[in-house]
């Protein structure tokens, strides 16, 4: 049995405690003040957590406060007589505590397994972390009914995610695409039945688990082995952030890990992963790509999928609308009604009169036609051996959009677009035309006038009224010269080679310029080469959304 002061010097040797990067801080633990190392996750945030420290990136298996981190100065641990494990925040506010109900608890270990208990005097576990994951499994960690691991949210974001694994209520094991407004199952193999996937639902209990040779056993009678099975080998099944269920085995030479078994072994078959109106296509590796017209809602986050770019009113009628015609291309589930043996026409007055119609697919086999009518578009999949074509139901206007396309090799920008398929008669068709293009001219001449009315009344107020402060004809120069583009050693120069510095921050330093005209600016160094662009352009995502009077807003 361990003691309680051995336990958590267990935490800094092996899989270490309750968060990111490598850096770690002391932090005070009651009844024996031992040391407990927490985890970083961001600039002064720490995390209670449990992680591989023989892994190269300190691989998180459990966490406890993910979603509301500590200060860095004052925050504390603390084994309370009540037999509460309490996490705290530097102004003494409870941030995260065990559920134990016992008074009984006098020790606190982490055993080999990584498992984190609480015990009491004669040695019998009050508490556990076993049973409560979060988006890992470990060997000889039991998986229950009661029990899910829920992905991360992004990589290095340790937030829930919107991806699930679970028993289900047919004592299924499955992975679960569950968005901010609909779920999905999507594992195993949502076309085909219970036991032709090799389960069963016949079966009493709902538990699974992973041994420690590398072998996972459930009572659904799924069963699967690492590619290296056997013992002496640190194992771990994580539901990584883009939905797949992954078996890692650790390299202690290398400190890496290596997938030896995965779930889903086409990714775009995961649901979700490219978000409502986005498509998915292996090339081989899965890129996402937003539907005609369409744009990115979150760019750091594909899971949000994509926002139209036009206005679904652009045109100067609601009607007539068309169809975008996207060869290869599926949209699972969300089918508003299946039809069989109807022709094209036939289908597309069906989705034109219906407002809940967002787009069909169809595909003629042996004669056949078959009819899919979507009310959703999410799921977007792209591949040559898809055999069905869908039709985007769009306003008119958006035939003159640029469109992103995916293929077989990339992404790649077409400026035709797909080929329309027009759902009204030519005649109709010219007519609306022709007033769409009147509307335009008309529209313009307006908008031109009122932009000269502007001009003139900026003008005459900057220049004739007397009582305009100086800051505000600072602004209005600022703003009528738009933006100014420095080069490197302007920049250095203005800030004496980058001498004072302001602040630091994740993704590089702030430091203090002076411009040749003696304005005062801040400037900011990137920092590590290896910086993603999506962490680049979060940044100036939250820039964007600030109002400050010192900030030109973007």
């Amino acid at each position: 049995m361990l003691s309680f002061v051995k336990c958590f010097k267990l935490i800094a040797e092996r899989l270490s405690s309750f968060c990111p990067t490598s850096r770690f801080r002391p932090i005070n633990v009651s009844r024996q003040h031992v040391q407990l190392w927490l985890y970083v996750v961001g600039e002064n945030a720490y995390c209670f957590s449990i992680w591989f420290t023989n892994s190269k990136e300190k691989t998180v298996v459990c966490m406890a406060n993910y979603d509301k981190p500590v200060n860095g100065k004052g925050s504390r641990v603390s084994l309370r007589r009540d037999g509460a494990l309490v996490l705290t925040d530097v102004d003494g506010s409870t941030i995260w505590q065990n559920n134990t109900s016992s008074t009984d608890a006098q020790q606190a270990g982490l055993l080999n397994n990584g498992n984190l208990v609480l015990k009491n005097s004669s040695g019998k576990i009050l508490w556990q972390s076993f049973d409560f994951p979060t988006d890992t499994l470990l060997p000889q960690q039991l998986f229950t009914r009661s029990k899910r691991l829920i992905s991360r949210l992004g990589n290095g974001n340790y937030a829930a995610g919107y991806f699930i694994f679970c028993f289900d209520n047919d004592y299924v094991l499955k992975l679960m695409y569950d968005g901010l407004d609909t779920s999905s199952l999507y594992w195993p193999d949502v076309d085909n039945t219970i036991f032709g996937n090799g389960r069963t639902s016949y079966n009493s209990n709902r538990v699974a688990s992973l041994d420690d040779v590398g072998r996972f056993l459930s009572s659904d009678q799924l069963e699967f082995i690492a590619s290296d099975l056997g013992l002496g080998i640190k194992r771990r099944l994580t539901i990584d952030y883009d939905g797949n269920l992954r078996l890692y085995s650790l390299n202690y030479v290398t400190g890496l890990w290596t997938i030896t078994w995965e779930a889903v072994l086409q990714q775009c078959q995961v649901h979700g992963i490219c978000g409502r109106n986005g498509i998915c296509v292996n090339t081989p590796n899965p890129k996402c790509s937003c539907l005609p017209g369409y744009e990115m809602t979150d760019p750091s986050n594909w899971n949000k999928g994509c926002k139209p770019r036009f206005n679904k009113t652009c045109s100067a009628f609601q009607q007539p609308m068309t169809f975008m015609e996207i060869p290869h291309v599926d949209f699972y589930g969300y089918d508003i009604i299946y039809y069989i043996n109807k022709t094209f026409d036939w289908c597309k007055n069906v989705c034109i009169n219906d407002n809940s119609c967002q787009a069909f697919s169809y595909n003629k086999i042996k004669g056949e036609g078959k009819c899919y009518t979507k009310a959703t578009l999410l799921n977007g999949y792209k591949s040559p051996k898809v055999r069905v074509t869908t039709y985007l139901k769009a306003p008119f206007c958006l035939e003159t959009f640029e469109y992103i396309i995916p293929n077989g090799t990339g992404l790649t920008c077409s400026t035709k677009g797909p080929k329309p398929v027009t759902s009204f008669s030519s005649l109709y068709a010219t007519k609306v035309k022709r007033m769409k293009w009147a509307y335009i001219y008309w529209f313009a001449s307006v908008i031109g006038v009122i932009e000269m009315i502007f001009i003139v009344s900026g003008s005459w107020l900057l220049f004739k009224r007397h009582d305009v402060s100086d800051v505000v004809k600072e602004g209005y120069r600022v703003i009528a010269s738009q933006f100014t583009k420095f080069n490197y050693s302007e920049l250095k120069k203005a800030t004496s080679n980058f001498k004072e510095e302001l602040r630091k921050g994740a993704s590089g330093a702030v430091f203090k310029g002076v411009l040749a005209d003696e304005r005062v600016v801040a400037v900011k160094k990137l920092g590590d080469a290896y910086l993603s662009e999506e962490v680049f352009w979060a940044e100036v995502s939250t820039i964007r959304r600030i109002y400050h009077m010192n900030l030109v807003r973007m």
